[in-house]
């Protein structure tokens, strides 16, 4: 992968985001279906687990989605169907109020969220018995990162490797680059499409939680994260979360095998802010190719697919079981 190169017919990174996103393939052969698991979490409220396979002795592969995402995203239907292939049992944790369902606490989920990360892994290795490796996307590959910095050593007791697709390690340089230009206009409202409503019913849910009226006059992510993710998740406001939450400055504290996977015309995280080899530690590989968007890396003649990423992704773990 870091020689991917995008077809010839879909040129510039946000093409390579947006076109993989809405009509290219995600798999071959029937689509794939998913067994749901509800899990009580300890603090009294619930996630939602899409399952597919049943065997506990083959390799487990963990998917932790973007903002927004869920199981039924392109991305990780493709890596379902990759998962599939190789014979492999494949899940889906969904973080707080992505699987359909508002979650019950006064909260949601975020970039740093490396608790709830540890908490699904360690649920995930006492019921199975085979290798596991994760793979987090976008807002998830952030905080697989974070649970495996903090985690350090210990990390390979639960899992064998982890990887982050197109995150935004850098919170706050992806969270500025998405507020301007074209992003602002095209990805900031569309997240802010779906976010916005669902703050909403949390606040209904916990009356007094925030200033309604504030966040209904948001306009970007850092106004939307100083109103309702940071407080809600202990941070003092977005500068805060967005220094407390990256996982770029870590990276050295990272004792198992992990691939941080980045393309360098990534619309969403500017390649100027993305570690070099001399930044990281010695368990950490660097894929950085010149193409591919944001979660896109798209491969074929038109229409496309976007099978390639997670060929390539699952070949780098399965070296590691």
């Amino acid at each position: 992968m870091q020689h991917y190169r995008a077809p010839r017919w879909l040129i510039g990174g946000n093409a390579q985001t947006i076109w993989p996103a809405l009509f290219s393939r995600r798999f071959e052969g029937p689509a794939p279906r998913y067994v749901r698991e509800r899990w009580a979490t300890p603090d009294g409220d619930f996630i939602d687990v899409d399952w597919q396979g049943s065997d506990v002795n083959v390799p487990l592969l963990v998917l932790f989605h973007g903002l927004e995402g869920s199981s039924a995203s392109h991305y990780a239907q493709a890596f379902a169907h990759r998962a599939r292939a190789r014979g492999w049992r494949y899940a889906v944790p969904h973080f707080r109020g992505c699987s359909g369902e508002l979650n019950l606490a006064p909260r949601a989920y975020h970039s740093g969220d490396f608790e709830e990360i540890g908490w699904v892994l360690q649920r995930l290795r006492s019921a199975h018995a085979g290798p596991i490796a994760a793979v987090g996307i976008s807002l998830g590959g952030n905080a697989l990162l974070r649970w495996a910095e903090e985690a350090g050593a210990t990390a390979a007791g639960l899992a064998r490797a982890v990887c982050a697709v197109s995150s935004p390690i850098d919170l706050a340089a992806g969270g500025h680059a998405i507020g301007a230009g074209f992003n602002r206009q095209v990805y900031t409202r569309m997240f802010l499409r779906t976010m916005k409503p669902k703050a909403l019913r949390k606040l209904a849910q916990h009356p007094g939680l925030f200033d309604r009226e504030r966040l209904l006059a948001a306009r970007d992510l850092y106004e939307f994260d100083n109103v309702f993710t940071a407080p809600l998740h202990g941070f003092r406001d977005t500068d805060d979360y967005w220094s407390r939450g990256s996982a770029k400055p870590h990276l050295h504290r990272i004792r198992i095998p992990a691939l941080v996977l980045n393309a360098l015309n990534d619309p969403f995280v500017p390649a100027h802010c993305l570690p070099r080899t001399h930044e990281v530690g010695a368990f950490v590989t660097l894929w950085q190719p010149l193409h591919g968007g944001h979660v896109g890396f798209p491969d074929g003649r038109w229409p496309g697919h976007v099978l390639t990423l997670p060929e390539q992704v699952t070949g780098w773990i399965n070296a590691h079981f």
